[in-house]
């Protein structure tokens, strides 16, 4: 029996169900259960308009930082401090042992740099004249 490799702009929901439950067996065989949470943090205005968020996930007792947004108008006021602060404050509640998270240089490698963020890895010149800086923190 051979495989035949083809690439599917847009597969269907039960490609993608077949690919996640092999990985995700695979990988609880050998690291036991990952227990999988999201975890959404909303900055909303007073009339209700979306200002910031954090999107992220906690697996195999680590808090992966997707997104953190601020908009532009309550940048420099300690919102997106308190944002990470709360992720962090919710990882540990989970169990997590840190955060990990990716930032751009562009972005805000200082300001988690400010919170104890520690730089692991870095891509050059992703995307073309910056980095890609991996970043964690332990608790």
């Amino acid at each position: 029996m051979t495989l035949k490799f083809i690439q599917e702009t847009n597969p269907d929901a039960n490609t993608i169900k077949a690919i996640e439950d092999g990985l995700v067996a695979y990988n609880t065989s050998k690291a036991g259960p990952h227990n999988p949470q999201s975890l959404w943090l909303v900055g909303r205005d007073d009339v209700g308009n979306i200002k910031a968020g954090l999107k992220g996930r906690s697996f195999f007792n680590w808090l992966f930082v997707d997104w953190l947004w601020i908009a532009e108008e309550f940048r420099k006021q300690d919102y997106g401090s308190n944002l990470l602060s709360q992720a962090e404050q919710i990882a540990k509640e989970r169990g997590c042992i840190g955060v990990f998270l990716d930032t751009y240089s562009f972005q805000a490698p200082n300001f988690y740099a400010k919170h104890g963020y520690k730089e692991f890895g870095r891509m050059n010149n992703l995307p073309p004249g910056h980095d890609r800086i991996y970043l964690c923190k332990t608790f």
